[in-house]
């Protein structure tokens, strides 16, 4: 009885998250702060990808696997086919970050934690800033990894009957393709997580596995799918210039430039996102238990090597492959180890502390300065003129409003700098002069509001609340 009213109270639990986590993504989205990078990218790639049609991002300028090669887009967009909604990846989103607390129950118990002590656990990772920070920050397939980094640990643990061993050994090698079809950079992940199991778990043959896979679809992916698809070098290449300008000249220059390395390294900004990853966990981390970090240490150096400011801190996607691991290492820790704190409700607490100092909660709040709501009085203008306008012709449009027109062949963005023969190109131009967006500035916003105005190929079709929308005549 004690153990089905466990089971009630974590699965209201996980309902709430989901609810949680759902309904801050589609609040954000509807009140136009979701954006063309992330969201308008995958919900393009995605609903081109349902509807048979080669999925060339055109803001973007290259086909979704030359993006980070992240194949699972492919089955999510049987979803689409069904009933075409940027509704889905927020779904697939929030449902992954909070089921994830399925195999994490079941790892708490390979270390001997039940009941309480496990559901504090999943409030502790619930409540790591990461989970709620990326959830509303638009869609990342790899978060959908998340829970499939808990499944391959757990799975790893093979035990029992010949019939268990197999079914287990099918989770782990099927979690692994998910997670490296999740993102490209994630099988250094994958490869790391295969040298812990071999030198950490002593699981000889799932180590193998994951390393060997990890390594190959790492080759693969950086020099072959990626170049074939956009062109070009992987593009985060260019945060790492000062170490070369290829995936594999970065690599070798790390192991053979040591002093650039550590300039890079042993910065403040640095410590400080160090001191933001670990802040939440570590009154429950153990040193004796830090092995458990090992799969995690590639995003952390690749994190702290960019030249590139939000890869150090918890507001982006960057940092979620490092939090299973994080929480594994606390399970570990409080099973094994004397840890800081070691009562639940203090855990708890300082879980509630952590994620209210450092989550965007604050954004849907009405009276902050980075609220969501501070646009509100253009909301009504701003769904009428995308009402108007056609879903199957050109666009073009600013970056908060691309996710909700991405549902089309061609969607074209004003950047910091407009491109004229993108607009003359475009059948509808949608602009909001008071808050144009980033990366473009008012000035440049009105400048082109004047060219449209006074050029007689575009007519201004409706205006309202600094909502302009122009079509072009023919």
């Amino acid at each position: 009885m004690q153990y089905f009213k466990f089971l009630n109270a974590l699965s209201l639990q996980t309902l709430f998250s989901f609810l949680i986590l759902f309904l801050a993504s589609v609040i954000r989205h509807l009140l136009f702060h979701s954006a063309a990078y992330d969201l308008g990218i995958f919900d393009n790639a995605v609903y081109l990808i349902s509807r048979g049609k080669n999925p060339y991002i055109t803001f973007r300028g290259l086909h979704i696997l030359g993006d980070h090669a992240a194949f699972i887009l492919y089955p999510i967009a049987t979803l689409y086919s069904l009933y075409p909604s940027v509704y889905w990846l927020f779904f697939i989103q929030s449902l992954s970050l909070s089921l994830a607390v399925l195999p994490l129950i079941k790892i708490c118990s390979l270390f001997g934690i039940n009941g309480e002590k496990s559901r504090t656990i999943c409030l502790v990772y619930w409540l790591y800033p990461v989970i709620f920070n990326v959830n509303i920050f638009d869609f990342h397939p790899e978060t959908i990894a998340t829970p499939l980094f808990f499944i391959a640990t757990l799975a790893s643990n093979a035990f029992g009957n010949s019939y268990s061993l197999r079914r287990r050994w099918y989770w782990f090698v099927a979690s692994i393709i998910l997670i490296l079809g999740c993102k490209a950079v994630l099988s250094l992940n994958v490869a790391a997580m295969g040298l812990w199991l071999l030198l950490f778990r002593r699981r000889k043959i799932e180590g193998l596995v994951a390393t060997s896979m990890g390594v190959l679809w790492f080759i693969i992916s950086s020099q072959i799918v990626i170049p074939k698809f956009s062109g070009e070098e992987a593009a985060a290449v260019g945060r790492y210039s000062y170490l070369g300008n290829s995936v594999i000249e970065i690599i070798v220059n790390v192991f053979t430039k040591p002093k650039t390395v550590l300039s890079h390294l042993l910065t403040l900004p640095n410590l400080e996102y160090l001191t933001l990853l670990f802040i939440p966990v570590i009154p429950i981390i153990a040193w004796q238990e830090i092995d458990n970090l090992l799969p995690a240490i590639p995003t952390i150096v690749i994190n702290l090597l960019a030249d590139y400011l939000p890869q150090k801190n918890l507001v982006y996607q960057y940092s979620i492959p490092i939090v299973p691991f994080l929480i594994i290492t606390a399970v570990a820790s409080l099973g094994r180890q004397k840890t800081l704190l070691s009562k639940d409700i203090k855990i708890r607490i300082w879980a509630l502390i952590m994620f209210l100092a450092l989550t965007r909660w604050t954004a849907f709040l009405p009276i902050t300065p980075t609220s969501y709501w501070r646009d509100v009085h253009q909301w009504q203008a701003t769904r009428k003129a995308i009402e108007l306008i056609d879903n199957k012709e050109v666009v073009f449009t600013n970056h908060r409003y691309a996710p909700h027109l991405t549902h089309r062949e061609t969607v074209y963005l004003a950047d910091e700098t407009i491109d004229y023969q993108q607009v003359v190109k475009s059948k509808y131009i949608l602009l909001n002069a008071k808050n144009p967006g980033y990366p473009t500035s008012q000035e440049e916003m009105k400048r082109l509001i004047n060219f449209l105005l006074t050029n007689n190929d575009f007519i201004l079709v409706y205006q309202r609340d600094d909502i302009f929308l122009f079509t072009r005549k023919n």
